[in-house]
């Protein structure tokens, strides 16, 4: 016989938004369970920032910040005049955590370990008598005989009830975390329109095999052009990096959405500035004055003034010139062709990684069917939704955590 339990409300998925959920409902004076199909509460939240937790971010107005959602991020202006960035900070302030700014806005723990802020948020759940941790409880039904949740079964045969609902169950990004999609499925088998889930804030794979001979190789504030069909898709300022499979770092992660789109309707192709703020004319100039001081350096010894040694091989083999020429022999037309490289290295984009190594999720349960102003389903009654489930996601720096914190307070303040 199936055992039953009930509660004012249930939470399906532990990660940042599902704890914070559960934390603002707790803090109204509602009895919560957390339901966690794995064995600890925010797993994927550790790998955020690169084990640093990059929260937030601050130095914006809310319609800023909301504007670096892109063209759905309006949706997040009410729930960000309740609970922003100040009252995340505020927030966590008060768990203990000591927090830190950079230069960028990013806005991390002082420690810069993401251990912090997990153990914070699971020591406020753990000191409230209004909620209940269900790890290894992996949901596998959801019954809504009508347009009202009755109850779920987990996977151990237990049925649980409650009066209200909160989906927060992530995207598909970093599987092995646990986000496997589950929250898509049962959204749209309760008649939700689910926007394609894709993988973004990911890496890339490119033709060109020579990347994968310097891993580790990075690049601050160069400018990536992405061309498709001869057309400019997008262009940013940034930092690269390169890897045995391709180009990562924050600027083609910031790519990767458009970089996705892209490669459904073309074959892209990334064009790299690596002197964004230099004209033509500023690097040959640079060239000349190395050279005349050093006539008779050897051309890999010039430029390997400029940039990296580790690319200067591949740069001088592409302008069709030899390694070990002599500075003063460089001619112009050969300089030419050498400042022409550093100002655009063209790649041709293969495939974006995965959802292996994905950060976030582009697409999910569209925001049509959801009120903003309480995270509530508008086809089922006492349903909500907070984080990466929803069809909203942001650039690095922040953004999709700051979204989680925002979306998880709304959808557990409804009484």
């Amino acid at each position: 016989m199936e055992k039953q339990k009930n509660f004012d409300v249930i939470v399906i998925g532990g990660g940042p938004a599902g704890m914070m959920a559960a934390i603002r409902a707790a803090e109204l004076g509602l009895d919560v369970a957390i339901l966690e199909k794995n064995s600890i509460l925010g797993k994927k939240l550790l790998l955020t920032g690169d084990g640093r937790c990059n929260l937030s971010h601050i130095g914006l107005t809310n319609k800023e910040l909301a504007s670096m959602y892109g063209r759905e991020g309006d949706f997040l202006l009410s729930p960000l005049s309740n609970f922003g960035v100040k009252e995340t900070m505020n927030f966590f302030n008060d768990l203990g955590v000591e927090l830190k700014s950079e230069k960028d806005g990013r806005v991390f723990p002082k420690s810069d370990k993401s251990q912090d802020i997990l153990q914070a948020l699971i020591k406020k759940i753990k000191n409230s008598n209004k909620i209940k941790i269900l790890t290894n409880a992996e949901v596998i039904k959801i019954e809504k005989p009508q347009q009202i949740i009755r109850s779920v079964t987990l996977s151990n045969g237990e049925k649980l009830t409650a009066d209200k609902y909160i989906i927060t169950t992530g995207g598909k990004a970093y599987p092995i975390t646990g986000s496997t999609g589950d929250g898509f499925v049962w959204s749209e088998k309760m008649g939700h329109a689910i926007i394609k889930p894709r993988a973004t804030l990911v890496p890339i794979q490119v033709k060109e095999s020579w990347v994968k001979k310097l891993p580790g190789l990075s690049f601050e504030n160069v400018r990536a052009s992405l061309m498709s069909n001869g057309k400019l898709i997008k262009k940013q300022i940034g930092g690269i990096l390169f890897a045995h499979f391709g180009l990562t770092g924050p600027l083609i992660l910031d790519l990767s959405k458009e970089i996705g789109l892209a490669i459904g309707s073309g074959k892209p192709k990334l064009l790299i500035d690596l002197f964004p703020q230099k004209t033509q004319e500023q690097l040959e100039k640079d060239f000349q004055k190395i050279v005349e001081k050093n006539p008779n350096m050897k051309l890999k010894n010039v430029l390997a003034k400029i940039i990296p040694e580790k690319i200067v091989q591949y740069l001088v083999y592409f302008a069709g010139l030899k390694e070990d020429i002599k500075g003063y022999e460089v001619t112009k037309e050969m300089r030419g062709r050498l400042i022409k490289l550093l100002k655009k290295i063209e790649f041709n984009v293969v495939s974006l990684v995965g959802f292996d190594r994905a950060m976030a999720t582009t697409g999910g349960v569209s925001l049509k069917e959801i009120d903003s102003k309480t995270m509530k389903s508008k086809l089922v009654d006492n349903l909500y939704f907070a984080g990466e489930v929803i069809n909203l996601d942001g650039p690095c720096g922040g953004y999709n955590l700051q979204m989680c914190w925002t979306t998880g307070y709304a959808a557990g303040s409804q009484n």
